[in-house]
């Protein structure tokens, strides 16, 4: 069995910063991408970025220079760091990852329970 724990969010002035965090745990052989997506009342959910599990990472164009994703592969975890937040940036915020796993043996997406970040004056 395979939980993603998401923690952090909030409530946040504009401009102000926030991180969520990401806790991959259960019988996991390697965890691939991960990725954080949000999705506001009344809209589609959208990739924010992403980071595969050599690094590599991509930002969608309204975040850039503002949000940076990193992961910690020796504790299975992967962060949001969120800056100069805009109101346009209250969603409920996702992450998932793609996790090959030992037993049984399978490779599939999984995503964490949502956290909710408002920002707000």
């Amino acid at each position: 069995q395979v939980q993603l724990v998401q923690s952090g969010g909030g409530l946040v002035q504009p401009g102000g910063s926030l991180r969520v965090s990401c806790a991959v745990s259960g019988r996991i052989f390697s965890i691939g991408t991960m990725a954080w997506y949000r999705q506001a009342p009344g809209k589609q959910r959208e990739l924010v970025a992403s980071i595969a599990s050599g690094g590599f990472t991509n930002y969608a164009d309204s975040v850039k220079g503002r949000f940076t994703i990193s992961r910690d592969n020796t504790r299975n975890t992967a962060f949001l760091q969120m800056s100069s937040l805009k109101p346009e940036d209250t969603a409920v915020y996702y992450c998932k990852a793609d996790v090959i796993t030992s037993q049984p043996p399978g490779k599939r997406d999984y995503w964490g329970q949502g956290t909710q970040v408002t920002v707000s004056s």
